[in-house]
């Protein structure tokens, strides 16, 4: 059996096709296919309108995938309220009048052979711009956020009654819109994490304490998604295997365990999702996800953005600007990172224990860009298909290229993580001026989502 740790040293190119090559075996799903195994993970950038509307802009982004060959995309973090969103300008569905952008996007998706997943998501305390119309997050707790110090208001029991049907509202209108399916993003430290965690849910009522506890609104929102678009469509759910809540802030508590979270998807499984996304982290960014650099340089000129919103962010930005202090933070980023060159597969060990203990598909996100680690995931047995993000956003036909004999791209993605930290303020892509000729290149490839205009 493959040694899940060596994934990341795989370095094989070849142009000669593998017979059979496991990588592009269809994937049944219930009631959905994949031409492959190989899924966009959620990303995007603030490619929409302030009030939630979406943009061609955002149609062009999620079509370089599609013509790219995946077999599905995972939209963006896409909020089901707008005081759920992370910042403005990412496109919502939390009204009806949302359909028909959605109906448009999944359309020209679809027409190549791409599935594409809807995530149903809610930011809860942790949201980096809140916007003009709510000054505070909504969240299990009333502690802020230890990080960035955003603050946020416990949820009533009825404002948690509100967030279920808002959720149930959302897969309807996926539905409605004529998608393949809807994620919901219960990891990363968004609101369902901060129901789920351990070191963050402080509740003493039914929605806290025990796991069963901490477990109920997602499982409430399963139950309600299922009661509002039936069996037989397609719902997953995103889960942060392992948390390690305290990988920065050692006073933090650690959070919810591999154990814990086998019986969470065990319980999943029971109340109808179709497919587990195992990813790590209670907290994004987090040096787990996405494993890579601590781009300090890059990241001062643009956290300045976080200032106005969280109440520790002000200490931050001068703490990064410090030549000492600065290193300091990067060098405790990295060691809670781990080896650099065991990024591909990270999250491999977790997605092969939950495989372990459900029937249901299981996804594994996690730094994948060679072929010979994504094969080795899926025949091993660890997981059912892959999630990439970053090396999809250096190459963009990273899937061609696999089909093509290539078993690595030419011009890797370097996990130097800029795209990252580019993305509150910037036009999300890759930022890594050594991938390209010049630095004048890298920016015509990332204004190319422009392209078509809205306009002509």
């Amino acid at each position: 059996m493959p040694d899940e740790r060596s994934f990341g040293r795989l370095e094989t190119f070849s142009l000669l096709a593998v017979p059979n090559d496991p990588i592009f075996e269809p994937l049944t799903i219930r009631h959905l296919t994949l031409k492959n195994r190989i899924l966009r993970s959620n990303v995007c950038g603030r490619f929409d309108n302030y009030d939630g509307t979406g943009t061609q802009t955002r149609i062009n982004w999620e079509l370089k995938f599609a013509r790219g060959g995946v077999g599905a995309i995972i939209s963006s973090f896409v909020p089901v309220t707008i005081r759920g969103r992370i910042v403005p300008n990412y496109a919502t569905i939390s009204s009806d009048d949302r359909v028909p952008f959605w109906r448009e996007l999944g359309r020209q998706v679809q027409a190549h052979d791409c599935r594409f997943i809807l995530q149903l998501s809610h930011a809860g305390r942790q949201r980096d711009v809140p916007g003009i119309e709510f000054a505070k997050g909504l969240s299990s707790t009333a502690t802020p956020e230890p990080l960035h110090g955003f603050e946020c208001e416990r949820m009533s029991l009825d404002q948690i009654r509100e967030a279920v049907q808002a959720f149930a509202d959302g897969a309807r209108r996926a539905r409605e819109a004529r998608l393949d399916g809807v994620e919901l993003h219960a990891a990363n430290g968004y609101l369902f994490t901060q129901f789920l965690s351990s070191a963050i849910n402080d509740r003493e009522d039914e929605y806290g304490g025990s796991l069963e506890n901490r477990a109920r609104f997602l499982l409430d929102v399963v139950r309600a998604i299922r009661a509002e678009v039936g069996a037989d469509f397609h719902l997953q759910v995103k889960i942060s295997a392992t948390e390690y809540n305290d990988a920065l802030i050692k006073t933090e508590k650690r959070g919810n365990t591999i154990a814990e979270s086998k019986q969470i998807c065990q319980w999943l499984e029971a109340a109808g999702v179709d497919a587990i996304h195992v990813s790590t982290g209670s907290f994004f960014p987090h040096p787990r996800n996405p494993a890579g650099d601590f781009p300090l340089d890059e990241l001062v000129k643009t956290y300045d953005t976080l200032i106005s919103s969280g109440m520790l962010a002000l200490r931050n930005y001068l703490l990064l600007r410090g030549r000492l202090t600065g290193a300091v933070f990067q060098q405790r980023w990295e060691h809670a990172r781990g080896d650099r060159d065991k990024i591909q597969g990270l999250t491999l060990p977790d997605a092969r224990a939950i495989k372990e203990v459900v029937r249901i598909p299981v996804f594994c996100t996690g730094g994948f860009q060679d072929a010979p680690a994504i094969r080795a995931a899926l025949t091993s047995g660890a997981c059912d298909a892959v999630s990439i993000a970053r090396p999809l956003l250096a190459n963009n036909n990273l899937v061609e290229l696999f089909k093509n004999g290539l078993e690595r791209p030419p011009v890797p993605c370097t996990y130097c993580n800029r795209c990252l930290v580019n993305a509150p303020e910037n036009p999300l892509g890759c930022y890594d001026e050594t991938r390209f000729a010049s630095r004048e290149e890298m920016v015509r490839e990332i204004m190319t989502v422009f392209d078509p205009p809205p306009f002509r």
